[in-house]
Formats: structure tokens, sequence, C-alpha cells
């Protein structure tokens, strides 16, 4: 009976793999281990409500949102594009592989840079575009593009991800620290941090490979 409280993570990925709605999914699956966990619907609904007012600060990227609309709106997209595309031997490949170090650098000490809505949508993916279109000399089809906004998207979740626990300070490095003294291993903050550095370049350089490759394929698509 106890593996039927894990019941939530499949409705979680059965979900998300038949892409239904995120928001739905999320509150079926809370609900339904709460109910084989025993708990009562109120008792749910206590919990879900608690744990929105904790963290309701979380949502305050939203006000982000009419900025980011009003730089769209005013063409920051395509002068950003524009630059690129006078900048000789730009590709895709090298402008995600400086964002990747000024990112992974940016989340070490704690500088609130980037985001996919903030920065990646506006600037650093029709900037890759550009430089794409340039190093092909021609129109990026449909998959290219698709293709390419993969890659800003994983190089933003790489530093991100990777780079926030070389910072002392983070929640993520607060959490890890918790989480190993809760089970009997008494570690310090710096030395979380101390052992996230090789991490954090050996990300970046794979990010750099994986880019480069990506630019590589683009150029073989093209002579083929």
């Amino acid at each position: 009976m106890e593996y039927l409280k894990l019941i939530g993570i499949l409705i979680i990925v059965v979900g998300f793999a038949l892409k239904w709605d995120v928001i739905a999914v999320v509150l079926i699956s809370g609900l339904v281990t709460g109910l084989v966990s025993g708990l009562n619907f109120i008792q749910i609904l206590e919990i879900m409500g608690k744990s929105f007012v904790d963290n309701r600060l979380m949502s305050i990227f939203l006000i982000s949102f009419p900025a980011i609309a009003l730089i769209e709106r005013y063409g920051m997209k395509e002068r950003a594009a524009e630059l690129i595309g006078k900048i000789k031997n730009a590709t895709a490949g090298k402008v995600l592989s400086i964002y990747m170090v000024v990112r992974i650098l940016a989340s070490a000490m704690s500088i609130r840079l980037g985001g996919h809505v903030q920065f990646v949508r506006p600037l650093i993916l029709p900037m890759s575009e550009a430089a794409g279109q340039t190093a092909i000399k021609k129109p990026l089809n449909e998959k290219q593009r698709e293709r390419i906004k993969g890659l800003a998207a994983a190089v933003e979740n790489y530093g991100n991800f990777f780079g926030q626990n070389i910072f002392l300070g983070n929640s993520g490095v607060l959490l890890i620290q918790g989480t190993l003294a809760a089970a009997g291993y008494e570690v310090t903050l710096g030395s979380i941090a101390q052992a996230s550095i090789p991490v954090g370049i050996v990300v970046t350089l794979f990010t750099i490979i994986q880019v480069l490759l990506a630019d590589r394929k683009l150029k073989k698509e093209v002579q083929a």
C-alpha cells in the first residue's frame, strides 16, 4: 500500500507525456496522492492553500511580462537579430556558447541575469537565429528554427541549474545541506559550493561542444 502513495508521480508522467494541461495534471496528482494517503478533501485544500501562500513570491516574475511585451512591441528582437546578422563568422553555436559562459558565471555570483521569458525569448533566441542564417547564408527552415530554439532553452537551463549551486547562499545549496544533515552527513555550505565548481566547468564544456556540433549539422544540411 505504501507504493500506492507514489501514484501522483505516475499521473504527472502520463499527463506530461500526453501533453495534457499542466496545471490540471499537477492538481489532480496532488488530490489523488492526498486521498490515497488518508487525507480528506478539506485537508488537501488546506495544504494546497498554505503551500501557495508560503510560495506566493515565486509568482512575482509575472510583473516582468508587460515590460517584455513592450520590448518586443518596439522591435528589440529585430534590432538584436540585425546586429548579429552584421557580424562576420557569427554562428548560432558561438552565440549560445558565449551565453552559456556568461549565464553560468552570473548564476555562480547570484546575479539575476537570464530567464526563458525575460531574456532568452526576446534576445538570445533571435540573436542565435540571425547568426544561424548568417552562417548558412539563407533563411532557416522550420525544423532548423525549432532546433535552435531547443538549444537556446537548454543552454539557459544548464547555466542556471549547474551555476546556482556554486553560490554559497543559494537556496539549492541550503536545501542540499539540510537534506544531508537530516540523513546524518555533516557538510558545510563551502564544501558543497566547492564541489559544484568542477561540475559547472564540465557542463559548460559539454554544452559548448553540443552547440558547436549543432552548427556543423546545420552546415552539412545546407551542403547536402
